[in-house]
């Protein structure tokens, strides 16, 4: 069985906010409210492989404290931008 757009949606959400550290909770679930619903599959795809992450890896490429590696950049770029405005 697959799994609807719209519960994947609300999966990734729930993942979002449900980090390790309470920084990433804020990033991410903020990020996922204003953008994921808008997103095509691929790019949903990336974003569930971001998840998969160490929590302290994902704030350090957020906060631009370590270069974030291939083929997550432009994707983290996003999230940053995101939580900034």
């Amino acid at each position: 069985m697959t799994e609807t757009r719209e519960n994947r949606i609300k999966r990734l959400k729930m993942r979002s906010m449900r980090r390790g550290i309470k920084e990433m909770d804020i990033i991410l679930s903020a990020f996922a409210d204003q953008r994921l619903a808008a997103m095509a599959p691929a790019d949903l795809d990336l974003y569930d492989a971001l998840l998969n992450e160490n929590d302290q890896d994902l704030y350090q490429w957020v906060t631009g404290q370590v270069p974030t590696p291939d083929p997550f950049g432009p994707l983290m770029g996003e999230i940053a931008q995101t939580f900034q405005k």
